[in-house]
């Protein structure tokens, strides 16, 4: 996906161009190199402990699915969190540092305060899985820090950029407490801003236990959630955060999740 700020959306034409077909490849780019990937299903999690305690929504029981949202906070994350907050909708924001938490810290308070789970995408969306281990932690453990210092709770759940992963992110990761969440459901909104296409992507491919990839940063997106969220009710989905899509199981550091 394209650098999320933008400056880059105006005058990285070349850059946009690459990184629209990496992040496109993303999953399949992770699963062929020297890592075999392997990812956690959120049915699995839940099965594995029946004593532990769970959100308002049941997932062994009810239909669910959970929308996140990677790369802000943004111009556009205001309006995101007016139509969370009219339709009763939780969300998980994988939040990245530079020009978006530095940006904007008064939404990343918001959205811890109304419930959101606010989770790590890094400090400037570098590739992990191309840096060395002490580039892969500061790019971790600075997001971390600052997400801690403005709303008091270090983030347990990370995404990586384009979804590029191997041993040693997955090691560090642990080491930091984090585990890697990675998404079932895409609506390539890096690539159109059209929000109709962007609505029947995410309804096409959606199914129970989703986890859904979209990017509040980018025009088209933010003004197709209504229809997304309206659309999944009618089907019988209930909306939950990554954490309770896993209840009453607990994601584990180190582990993915997809």
């Amino acid at each position: 996906m394209p650098s999320p700020t933008r400056k880059t959306k105006k005058t990285g034409t070349t850059f946009r161009a690459v990184a629209v077909t990496a992040a496109a490849a993303a999953l399949t780019l992770a699963l062929s190199g020297c890592t075999r990937l392997e990812t956690t299903s959120p049915s699995t999690v839940r099965a594995t402990d029946a004593q532990a305690r769970f959100g308002t929504v049941d997932c062994r029981r009810a239909r669910c699915i959970a929308l996140t949202f990677d790369a802000g906070p943004s111009e556009h994350s205001a309006r995101l969190l007016d139509i969370l907050k009219e339709e009763r909708v939780p969300a998980t924001f994988f939040l990245m540092g530079r020009r978006h938490i530095d940006r904007y810290p008064e939404l990343v308070r918001r959205m811890a305060d109304e419930g959101h789970e606010v989770a790590n995408h890094t400090w400037t969306h570098r590739r992990l899985t191309e840096l060395e281990p002490d580039g892969i932690r500061e790019e971790l453990e600075r997001t971390n820090a600052e997400i801690a210092r403005l709303t008091g709770r270090r983030p347990t759940l990370m995404r990586p950029p384009q979804g590029r992963t191997d041993d040693t992110v997955h090691r560090i990761s642990r080491e930091l407490g984090l585990s890697e969440v990675l998404w079932s459901v895409t609506a390539k909104d890096y690539t159109t801003t059209d929000s109709d296409l962007i609505t029947r992507r995410v309804l096409d491919r959606s199914s129970r236990d989703g986890i859904i990839l979209l990017h509040d940063l980018y025009d088209g997106t933010v003004p197709a959630v209504p229809g997304v969220i309206a659309e999944l009710r009618k089907r019988g989905y209930a909306f939950v955060t990554v954490p309770q899509l896993l209840a009453p199981g607990k994601a584990e550091p180190g582990a993915v999740y997809r």
